[in-house]
């Protein structure tokens, strides 16, 4: 038997039954499908979280009031000590690879102008969190350059914010009313989106002094270090370690790097794409059942044809190769079909959310594809070999 003659053989059997082909073919289409799906998913948030991280700055450390025994998650331990402006002041003065240090307040409060008002993020924090966060202006400047303990009574608005409550007027040089406070807006920030999991553009940032003393809190919700180099920032994080824990006499702060954040979540977002592929694989062999049916019937239906192959000469493995070739067939288009369907499916997904980019990693298509064509040959191998184990003598008298 040649190959196209055992190509004919084999398609002539599908199309015989081209009802349960066709479902055999969703069933494999469905499972391939599925793990594309998922697979994009988790790629495509493995991506978002590493890109949010990048926009928090480069070569960051954080410092967080609150000892924790795992490194990078954020601080939820007790915190006997507050994290000072002090402190920040004592890191910029004896930690040399600190570029930029940066405290951080934070808090709610609503935000109002001539009879408008927003209930927004208030961020206090010193000049150097625009370069830090890497953020841009798109109108006046950002806050003056006075000392941490200085607060004086200004503020810089989001774009949203500032659309919202001024309607089209030049915000910069008026006088809003944060709480009960009176700020001038000393300028406006350009269009930022979220980063973070918070909203540049609906926000109102004051220095942080001004901040602490608006929401009467002693502590600061952060500090971040932007170091001069990579290389220096597991020697930043020990210095700052023992800097705070000489001052505060025990090791009450978290240090954490930015890429300790970013391994964590991928290390998990890693481990949950696998944990449901897997789960989306196991459909694969259901539709290796559906295969299998077909097989079954093909086999019991073309008894007396498998019997005059025999009859005739025809070697065993070539009735073997020629029923594999069915299922392979099978579950070979219906990979294609599933991939096809996955990745519409993902871009439709992309269309849908152009802020979550994913994609099917290309080992997921490959292993997808190798798992498909597995399992249409092992699920079509023992109708295969029944279809061997006939006697021609006995298949050509059945009817």
């Amino acid at each position: 038997m040649t190959l196209p003659e055992l190509l004919r053989f084999a398609l002539r059997g599908l199309t015989g039954h081209g009802l349960r082909t066709a479902l055999s073919l969703l069933g494999v289409s469905i499972g391939i499908a599925s793990v594309l799906v998922l697979t994009a998913l988790g790629d495509g948030a493995k991506r978002y979280v590493v890109g949010q991280f990048q926009s928090l700055g480069t070569n960051l450390l954080i410092v967080l009031p609150g000892k924790t025994e795992t490194s990078g998650s954020f601080g939820i331990g007790g915190v006997p000590n507050d994290l000072t402006l002090d402190d920040a002041e004592a890191i910029e003065r004896f930690v040399p690879q600190a570029r930029r240090v940066v405290p951080v307040s934070m808090g709610t409060e609503e935000v109002a102008y001539a009879g408008l008002s927003r209930q927004i993020a208030i961020v206090g924090t010193s000049p150097d969190y625009l370069k830090a966060r890497q953020l841009r202006m798109a109108s006046g400047e950002f806050l003056p350059a006075d000392e941490f303990s200085r607060g004086a009574a200004v503020t810089v608005l989001g774009h949203k914010t500032a659309r919202e409550l001024f309607r089209g007027e030049d915000p910069v040089g008026k006088v809003v009313r944060i709480g009960g406070w009176r700020m001038r807006v000393i300028g406006v920030l350009a269009r930022q989106g979220v980063k973070l999991m918070m909203d540049f553009d609906d926000v109102a940032v004051l220095p942080v002094a001004t901040g602490m003393r608006m929401f009467n809190r002693p502590s600061l919700f952060r500090i971040l270090v932007q170091v001069h180099a990579h290389t220096d920032l597991d020697l930043a994080k020990q210095r700052i370690l023992d800097l705070l824990i000489e001052r505060h006499d025990e090791e009450d702060v978290t240090v954490i790097t930015q890429d300790a954040v970013v391994d964590t979540f991928s290390a998990i977002l890693g481990t949950l794409t696998l944990f449901v592929t897997g789960i989306a694989a196991i459909s694969l062999s259901v539709a290796g059942f559906g295969i299998m049916n077909v097989m079954l019937v093909s086999v019991s239906e073309r008894t007396r044809e498998i019997g005059l192959l025999k009859a005739v000469g025809v070697a065993r493995r070539q009735i073997l190769a020629a029923f594999v070739t069915e299922a392979a067939i099978i579950s070979g288009f219906g990979g294609l079909l599933g991939l096809a369907l996955g990745f519409a499916l993902v871009h439709l997904g992309v269309r849908l959310y152009p802020v979550f980019e994913a994609s099917p990693p290309v080992w997921a298509i490959a292993a997808a594809m190798a798992v498909s064509l597995g399992v249409g040959v092992v699920f079509g191998m023992l109708p295969a070999w029944r279809a061997t184990k006939l006697d021609p003598v006995l298949a050509l008298g059945r009817r």
